[in-house]
């Protein structure tokens, strides 16, 4: 691996840092990323969409498509992977290089490891390294455990981003749908979802879901490529070996001309320095002949009283030592069967407390013990002292409830197509003869064509009651809308919930009618 060839500046960063720097590569290589993943992703889609049609299973296309996610998330990361080292793959290239490479992990990521929730860290490590067996669960371990939670987070966001859009692309449909038809419109169109919707609307969803996949999950893919590449610099220090190999290079580039300064300089003077030394060194004793007792050490004489004080040194080991990062000891736990013979005696936790804990503890202990049965006691007691309360409510419902009312049959209601010359009068007419929906009928069908006339406007055949409302704010007159508001309430009464007006009431409205509408007597 050629560090040296990065072309991003490595530090340690925090994994909310490192996720940025990831999606900043997948910004900045975005032509050399979405190119090979339209060409790759739009074939499958359109295959997998003409099978399911095929065989009436067009929902089937779409799950296809999301769990086929794995074998396409390949895609970004083969370039960024290539990328920051200086050598971004051309689409072509990356194409190709689909169809070797990174196969055999993903037996994994489409069984077992669909729903991992840190797919995008551990993608990583499982098509970059190459490493197998025991050896890739150590380095999944290492490498994802410290951010694992920010992994399965990231799934969650991106999750709910591609969620977000394809709902703004159905809401963006109603963006052109005119005011007065949305109520309608709206309806039908969850009529045509929920209920049977065609092929073209299964199929419009499924593209729906295969774009906002398409513009997220590079993303996703990339940001997870920043925590692994985070944490391999904080482990392994990539920064500081990138650092040291700079430093070499400077120096090999400074050192050839002053190594031959330094020997065209020592030839003159080795003779020289050859005799100063031979002068120099103190004559040797005779073999047998020790150092008397009372002779002063040299070292004092040549260097001088000096002290060196290493204390801050040892501090800065110390220190160097107690760092997780260069700390190589590791603590592994494994769970290993006992013999049934082997009886170990558990040391009592009570025994370790001091004296004054040990009334809180056995408090403790009690409760933890007997705490559910208690917690039973209270429930009755309070059941007990509140019978009062829910008892005559828990008799009644033990009573047989009465049958209920056999439905009320209605007749269908005949208007007649010309309204009569007197409405007044008719409507009054249908009241007394014991057919009071045929008058409001009458009534309400007399107030649409005044309130059409005074509007100025044209209904639609079969206009709803709110639509003839929203029409009614045209009216210039504010009692003629009030009144109309009122004759549609009492209608829709009467027609869907059963509920006719009284005689008065009847009475009441039929005068004002007569008098704002100015019908003929």
């Amino acid at each position: 691996m050629r560090l040296d060839l990065l072309t991003v500046r490595l530090r340690a960063r925090s994994s909310w840092e490192a996720m940025e720097l990831g999606m900043a590569l997948v910004r900045r290589h975005a032509a050399a990323i979405w190119k090979p993943w339209w060409l790759l992703t739009l074939p499958a889609f359109a295959l997998l969409n003409a099978a399911a049609w095929a065989i009436g299973q067009i929902w089937l296309a779409a799950l296809l498509m999301w769990w086929l996610k794995p074998v396409f998330d390949r895609i970004p990361l083969f370039v960024i992977s290539r990328a920051v080292f200086g050598a971004t793959p051309a689409p072509k290239e990356t194409l190709i290089a689909q169809w070797r490479w990174g196969w055999k992990p993903m037996l994994h990521y489409l069984s077992w490891r669909r729903f991992g929730p840190a797919r995008s860290l551990y993608l990583p490590i499982d098509l970059l390294e190459g490493v197998g067996g025991a050896r890739l669960g150590e380095r999944r371990s290492v490498l994802g455990g410290a951010v694992y939670g920010n992994a399965a987070l990231l799934t969650l966001v991106c999750l709910h981003f591609e969620g977000a859009l394809v709902l703004a692309c159905a809401m963006a449909v109603f963006l052109f749908v005119p005011l007065d038809y949305l109520p309608e419109t709206a309806r039908a169109a969850w009529a045509l979802v929920s209920e049977q919707p065609p092929a073209w609307a299964q199929i419009g969803r499924n593209a729906l879901l295969w774009l906002a996949t398409s513009l997220i999950e590079p993303f996703f893919v990339g940001a997870g490529f920043g925590l692994y590449l985070n944490r391999r610099t904080q482990i392994e220090a990539w920064d500081v070996e990138i650092a040291f190999r700079k430093l070499r290079k400077r120096l090999l580039a400074a050192g050839a001309p002053l190594l031959a300064l330094l020997l065209l300089a020592e030839i003159p003077w080795a003779p020289l320095a050859q005799a100063q030394e031979r002068s120099a060194a103190p004559p040797q004793q005779p073999a047998g002949q020790v150092e008397k007792p009372g002779t002063p050490p040299t070292l004092p004489i040549v260097f001088g009283e000096q002290r060196v004080d290493d204390r801050r040194f040892r501090e800065a080991a110390d220190r160097a030592y107690r760092d997780p990062l260069l700390d190589g000891k590791r603590t592994r736990r494994v769970w290993e069967q006992r013999a049934k013979d082997e009886k170990e005696e558990q040391p009592s936790a009570g025994n370790n407390l001091p004296a004054w804990l040990s009334g809180p503890a056995a408090l403790l202990a009690f409760v933890a013990e007997w705490g559910l049965w208690l917690l039973v006691a209270v429930l009755v007691v309070l059941l007990l002292a509140t019978m009062r309360y829910w008892l005559p409510w828990m008799r009644g419902t033990l009573r047989r409830r009465a049958e209920l009312p056999a439905q009320v049959e209605t007749e269908a209601l005949q208007v007649p197509e010309t309204l009569p010359d007197d409405i007044a009068t008719a409507a009054r007419k249908l009241w007394v003869e014991g057919r009071p929906r045929h008058a409001l009928a009458l009534l309400y069908r007399a107030s649409v064509e005044t309130m059409a006339s005074r509007a100025n406007i044209v209904l639609p055949p079969g206009a709803t009651e709110a639509q003839c409302l929203r029409a009614s704010r045209r009216m210039p007159d504010e009692g003629d809308r009030s009144l109309f508001a009122r004759m549609v309430r009492v209608w829709q009464y009467a027609a869907y919930a059963q509920r006719l007006p009284g005689q008065d009431e009847f009475d009441t409205l039929l005068a004002e009618l007569q008098q704002r509408y100015r019908w003929a007597a």
